[in-house]
């Protein structure tokens, strides 16, 4: 199966409505030119699922000012003030999520789990309508598993079977994403012949990744 498509035949796959992952970090490690695809193409009514919603000129951030996502679940909001607008006035559902409880259940998804047990959120809102779970007189929260239809990633690095290598830190996100998604769409700065990336540095497997999309750096 060819994995290495246009940004066009990539973007038929993204429809109205839809749960997406998307990778980054303040939009280090986003898909910059899928998303861009993604307002052009004015796909609506997403369910995001990512670290944050970066700044109102950038990555997923864009996504918001255009009002294209129905749902954010994200562990921050304070770098892109037109989230906390939209949220406050009932335009963008928000729903805040500890990172590293976001991370947890997102990797609870694609190690096919049923969730997770955390002590965090205890006492606040964040357990309102959960489940608790005592282990050794222990009190835990049952977070349940994330997972989306699509995910898409960004990586530095690919070859033709989908072999991902990230730049530095700017894999966050990235690896766990790519295995809690129906289908895997990756965004690379770098595209490469099979056997030209050293099998010690693949970060995330080509059996993850359905499609390659070649972007900018």
């Amino acid at each position: 199966m060819k994995k290495v498509v246009s940004l066009e035949e990539a973007l038929d796959n993204i429809r109205d409505g839809m749960t997406v992952m998307i990778g980054g970090f303040l939009a280090v490690g986003s898909p910059l030119k899928i998303i861009d695809g993604l307002i052009e193409k004015g796909v609506k009514d997403l369910t995001v699922i990512a670290n944050d919603t970066a700044f109102p000129d950038r990555g997923i951030g864009k996504l918001i000012v255009n009002k294209q996502i129905k749902k954010a679940i994200v562990s921050h909001i304070g770098t892109n003030p037109e989230t906390g607008r939209q949220m406050n006035e009932g335009e963008t559902e928000v729903e805040l999520v500890p990172q590293g409880t976001l991370a947890e259940q997102i990797r609870a998804a694609g190690a096919g789990l049923g969730g997770i047990l955390t002590p965090t959120g205890l006492g606040t809102i964040v357990e309102q309508g959960k489940q608790k779970i005592k282990i050794d007189d222990k009190e835990f929260l049952l977070e349940l598993p994330l997972k989306a239809d699509i995910a898409l990633i960004k990586a530095k690095k690919a070859d033709k079977k989908g072999n991902l290598v990230y730049n530095k830190s700017a894999r966050n996100f990235n690896p766990l994403m790519a295995t809690a998604a129906d289908l895997v769409i990756a965004e690379v700065e770098e595209l490469v012949e099979v056997g030209e990336i050293d099998p010690d540095e693949v970060m995330t497997p080509g059996i993850f990744v359905d499609m390659i999309v070649k972007g900018g750096e």
